[in-house]
């Protein structure tokens, strides 16, 4: 198996398929599949599988034991299962994720083969639809993030936008429509291998312990290939907003998030009615308690988006002058994420054995990344909440180390011990 450069052969593939299916939006492809097993495809699949970790699936193989066996040969191996029409998916390990307000949210763990070959096909068919997708759609996109999503927020906000319809898909995954799905893939791929594997994985079921679940609705959580699929079919609500729904207010979704800024309270009204109505035509359901209007106008509301808090407050200028803006920082519910991972990582038992410098090294990657997202010009004060926070961790975790009862004893120094060991601040310095 010749790997060598896979990275940009598997480039210039997708973007011949992107080209060709910009330059016409009728046109189907028909002989996809072929590119599905190419050698650099599976490659490239494999290295981007490894890079997103992972536990192993049904089959119990983990990234590990391939290495094991041989990544060469186990490639070859699915090369062939595919060229011969013998690759049929396991079914997807179940597992419960606790989230933060107590209850659990399933997740799917497909096998590492399933991945390998899920990847491969996303890198095939991802192209081909990227040409449709349209600019209000953020999530799970080639050089797209949660980051522009968020700026595209603060702007619409801030441009007027006074009244936002705050929405929320009930259980998107659940209740996508798989025949619905199938008819907007075939409305760009005519290849009836693709079109099979695709419907392999919808129907490849769902293991929870001993019991194996088939559903005919819904796609896979966690799966590589859900959040094309999802996009797909959500491209449907980006194309009819573009439509009619434009006089409305401006849509911004990432993934099955959406959002719509309104300029008053009349055009939400509408733009929540046209929403309900495609979410019909979809099979899916708006969250009768979760989906809300939202008034910007005087600051007394806000509204959650992809783990940030938007809210409209008074700004002096330096010359005295006060102008109303968005403010953006971590939500309630991202705090107290933030929150228990730096206990975690600092304040638990087991690492009351621990050194400092030790602590230091594991919590600075997280802060790191934190600060990337989290950061923008008008959170300074819930940030410096978040360094008081580790501040007082650290000492909570040095008093009982060295077995003090007051627990906030010495915090002036455990917080110069810390920074001066290169422990990274949230706030900017």
């Amino acid at each position: 198996m010749q790997t060598n450069n896979s990275k940009e052969k598997v480039r210039q593939l997708q973007n011949k398929l992107y080209l060709t299916a910009k330059k016409c939006a009728s046109r189907r492809f028909h002989a996809l599949y072929d590119k599905v097993y190419r050698d650099d495809v599976l490659f490239e699949a494999w290295k981007r599988v490894k890079a997103n970790k992972g536990s192993s699936g049904v089959d119990g193989i983990g990234i590990e034991d391939i290495e094991a066996i041989g990544i060469e040969k186990y490639l070859t191996d699915i090369k062939a299962e595919l060229a011969d029409g013998r690759y049929k998916p396991s079914p997807v390990k179940r597992v419960m994720i606790p989230k933060p307000d107590g209850s659990k949210r399933p997740l799917g763990i497909p096998t590492v083969k399933d991945r390998i070959v899920q990847m491969a096909a996303k890198i095939a068919i991802e192209p081909v639809f990227e040409a449709d997708f349209r600019d209000c759609s953020y999530g799970f996109r080639p050089k797209r993030s949660a980051k522009q999503a968020l700026e595209k927020v603060r702007k619409a906000c801030n441009n007027k936008g006074y009244y936002v319809v705050d929405a929320d898909i009930e259980k998107f995954f659940d209740n996508v429509n798989q025949d619905k799905l199938m008819v907007l893939v075939e409305q760009r791929i005519s290849d009836r291998r693709i079109q099979k594997l695709i419907r392999q994985w919808l129907k490849s079921g769902v293991l929870y312990g001993n019991i194996l679940t088939i559903s005919e609705l819904g796609t896979s959580q966690g799966s590589v290939i859900s959040p094309v699929l999802a996009n797909i079919y959500l491209n449907t609500l980006d194309r009819l907003w573009e439509k009619y729904g434009l006089t409305h207010g401006i849509l911004v979704r990432y993934a099955d998030d959406t959002v719509i800024i309104c300029k008053n309270k009349k055009s939400a009204n509408h733009a929540l009615n046209l929403l309900r109505y495609i979410m019909a035509k979809l099979d899916l359901k708006l969250h009768p308690k979760k989906t809300k209007i939202v008034s910007m106008w005087d600051g007394k509301e806000g509204f959650d988006f992809l783990g940030m808090h938007h809210r409209r407050m008074t700004t002096e200028t330096s010359k005295g002058q006060l102008y109303k803006e968005t403010y953006q920082y971590p939500s309630r519910k991202a705090m107290k994420k933030m929150k228990a991972e730096i206990k975690r990582n600092i304040n638990s038992r087991s690492l009351l054995v621990a050194k400092e410098e030790d602590l230091i090294k594991n919590l600075n990657p997280k802060i790191t990344g934190w600060k990337n997202y989290y950061s923008t010009k008008t959170n300074e004060r819930w940030m410096q909440t978040l360094d008081w926070y580790i501040i007082c961790t650290f000492t909570r975790w040095y008093n009982k180390k060295h077995q003090r009862r007051n627990h906030m004893s010495k915090v002036g120094s455990v917080r110069n011990s810390i920074y001066e060991k290169g422990l990274k601040k949230m706030a900017r310095a």
